[in-house]
């Protein structure tokens, strides 16, 4: 074997090599029946030195050297848009992070909304007491309001200010009031005979107003505290829609689930996005494997026409 021979062979072989390793990562049929066509190819002259050499040099020029570019072209066109799902996919790990950082979690919100509740009983308690006597005193346990200012942004449910004005509307002829709060009759009333137990049922936020929910023990009923009036009146929860009572998870909680979820999808979309070939070209993939499939084929290498390249168009089509 001359050199000449053993230097064509020898680049044959690296141009059948790049072949397979495409036929791996795009893992699609049409390319690894091109590849072991072309390998058949290659050797049927390594076998056969009367063979004359050139013809195989020229069927890669001709052909295999069009398919490999296709192919890396749109491997690259393929790696670009996946780097772009994974440039997103690391924001949302950072926005995720700083989450994990800031949020209270719901222990945290569970444990206190039982503190906060009793806060409330005893207030109202106290306030029914001073009431009672006559007494202008602040009925309020310390820090009453911290609570709200530490959850609500991440655990109240967002309603719209028309909502909000018509749960805090009253008839100033049915509450009792002094210097420090105002509560509706019937509701102390209730709240009486109730020994002043409630639990913490949700909390409401429009704008940077709140209101806190509670649920009578023993009873159906619910009354709202407006931290910013100092306010108890009764609330009707059946004319707050559109909420799902059932889902306690903070604010801050359900986006980073949401954003899990999207990054699932993300990585999913980039498993398949990597190794995605146009349905056009896997049409002209198609014509070039029947082409060099053709018993007739190597008989008719030197007779250079269109059909011969017609893989070379798509080097510059828009599918990429």
């Amino acid at each position: 074997m001359d050199d000449n021979v053993a230097i064509l062979l020898r680049d044959s072989n690296r141009m059948v090599s790049k072949l397979q390793l495409l036929s791996v990562f795009f893992e699609e049929e049409v390319i690894y029946k091109i590849y072991l066509r072309t390998q058949v190819i290659h050797k049927l002259f390594e076998s056969n030195p009367e063979l004359d050499i050139n013809k195989l040099e020229l069927f890669h020029l001709q052909y295999t050297t069009t398919v490999v570019d296709l192919l890396k072209k749109i491997k690259a066109a393929n790696e670009r848009n996946v780097n772009v799902l994974f440039d997103e996919i690391h924001l949302n790990k950072e926005m995720m992070d700083n989450i994990e950082n800031s949020v209270f979690t719901e222990k945290n919100f569970n444990l206190d909304k039982q503190r906060q509740a009793l806060k409330v009983n005893l207030s109202l308690r106290k306030l029914f007491q001073f009431l009672s006597e006559n007494r202008d005193e602040d009925p309020f346990s310390k820090n009453i309001n911290a609570f709200s200012a530490r959850f609500s942004a991440d655990f109240y449910y967002d309603i719209p200010w028309s909502l909000f004005e018509e749960l805090t509307t009253f008839n100033p002829a049915e509450v009792y009031r002094n210097t420090y709060a105002i509560i509706q009759r019937k509701l102390m009333g209730i709240l009486n005979k109730t020994d002043f137990k409630s639990e913490f049922f949700c909390g409401l936020t429009s704008g940077h107003l709140v209101l806190e929910i509670y649920k009578i023990a023993g009873d159906e009923r619910h009354f709202l505290f407006l931290p910013s009036r100092n306010l108890f009146l009764f609330c009707d929860i059946s004319k707050i829609s559109g909420i799902d009572w059932s889902n306690t998870l903070s604010k801050k909680t359900k986006l980073r689930q949401e954003l899990m979820d999207r990054n699932d999808q993300l990585q999913s979309a980039a498993n398949i996005t990597k190794s995605t070939i146009p349905d056009e070209i896997k049409t002209l993939l198609k014509e070039y494997y029947d082409k060099i499939d053709d018993v007739n084929f190597l008989q008719n290498i030197t007779n250079f026409d269109v059909q011969a390249n017609i893989l070379k168009s798509m080097l510059n089509t828009n599918s990429l």
